[in-house]
């Protein structure tokens, strides 16, 4: 191999390595807006879900399912 190949390849391969960094980088960025739209409905279903433990939890709740169940 001469000179021209061995800095050919050379070359390639830091456009290669560049080219991967920067796909690694892209890959991992996140929208931080969306983040912070799933974070705002992740904490609505939370509300509705202790919302709905504490219908079912609920005595009256209770007594009218076993009545139903009469």
């Amino acid at each position: 191999m001469g000179p021209f190949e061995v800095m050919t390849v050379a070359i390639i391969a830091v456009f290669g390595v560049k080219a991967f960094k920067e796909y690694n980088h892209r890959k991992t960025s996140v929208d931080n807006s969306e983040v912070d739209a799933l974070k705002a409905e992740l904490v609505k279903l939370q509300d509705r879900v202790a919302t709905l433990e504490v219908i079912v939890t609920d005595k009256s709740y209770q007594l009218g399912e076993q009545i139903n169940k009469l």
